[in-house]
């Protein structure tokens, strides 16, 4: 099993910045994917970045110009910078991650953070 803790989020004003961080637990799991999602009240999850492993090499990607993301392998932790937040980026975020057992790598395993809220507001 994977507990992933988030940290970071807060109250922000426009144009502000914030930056969240999500750690996984010690585990037997080989974590290959770690990302970020964000979701509102009525609305289904939205991916916003996300960091794959493969032979220890990160390959990072954000959906938003003004977020960055980025992960420290051996520590399994993943970070999300995000700059100019706007109020649209008000949201409850989620670390996610995904991995297997190294005996049994084509068998899948997924988790997800409690959440941490970002909202920005002047």
């Amino acid at each position: 099993q994977v507990q992933l803790d988030e940290s970071g989020g807060g109250l922000v004003q426009p144009g502000g910045s914030l930056r969240l961080s999500c750690t996984a637990s010690r585990t037997a799991f080989v974590i290959g994917l770690m990302a970020w999602y964000r979701q509102t009240p009525g609305n289904q999850r939205e991916l916003v970045a996300t960091c794959s492993t493969r032979d220890y090499t990160n390959y990072c990607e954000s959906m938003k110009d003004r977020f960055t993301i980025s992960r420290e392998t051996t520590k399994n932790t993943v970070y999300l910078q995000m700059y100019a937040l706007k109020p649209e980026d008000s949201a409850v975020y989620f670390c996610h991650a995904r991995g297997a057992l190294f005996r049994f790598p084509d068998r899948t395993y997924e988790w997800w953070g409690q959440g941490t809220q970002v909202t920005v507001s002047s």
